[in-house]
């Protein structure tokens, strides 16, 4: 009876085993530029869109663009890293701030397996000022009637 046991006990043992690196592989962590730019897994990384430096292959569907830190007190001093992302391109990409990246560095560009855009237009006033405040954002919805 002894060696059902150990035999169950292993088997378990083993699969929870399993099951924790399976779970580890799907996580995605975010991270800073820097750390985005020597990531050898998948990473998240957000940084406002370097407009300047945008690319766009129709034939290839390669984007090629640059992020700069948004924490950065200014775009001239920011810490920039250059990205490739293959696929449809957002339709609001050209209104965006900024992007939030999930891929990972080859070399010295991070390639984005997925892209997400930001794009303030929705939380703007009339005035075209943003509005960071929800209340601000709720009451400015139902003065429109929205």
């Amino acid at each position: 009876m002894t060696a059902k046991y150990i035999i169950g006990g292993i088997i378990i043992i083993v699969f929870i085993v399993w099951g924790a690196s399976a779970f580890y592989k799907t996580t995605v962590q975010y991270v800073s530029i820097d750390e985005a730019k020597h990531a050898q897994r998948t990473v998240q990384v957000m940084g406002n869109i370097d407009f300047d430096a945008v690319n766009y292959n129709a034939e290839e569907s390669r984007l090629e663009f640059a992020i700069y830190d948004p924490e950065a007190p200014d775009k001239s001093s920011a810490e920039y890293m250059n990205v490739v992302y293959y696929g449809v391109v957002p339709g609001n990409f050209d209104q965006a701030t900024s992007v939030v990246l999930k891929g990972k560095s080859e070399q010295d560009t991070f390639v984005a397996e997925q892209m997400l855009v930001k794009c303030p237009s929705k939380y703007q006033g009339d005035d075209g000022n943003e509005l960071h405040d929800i209340k601000e954002h709720e009451e400015a919805v139902s003065d429109k009637g929205v």
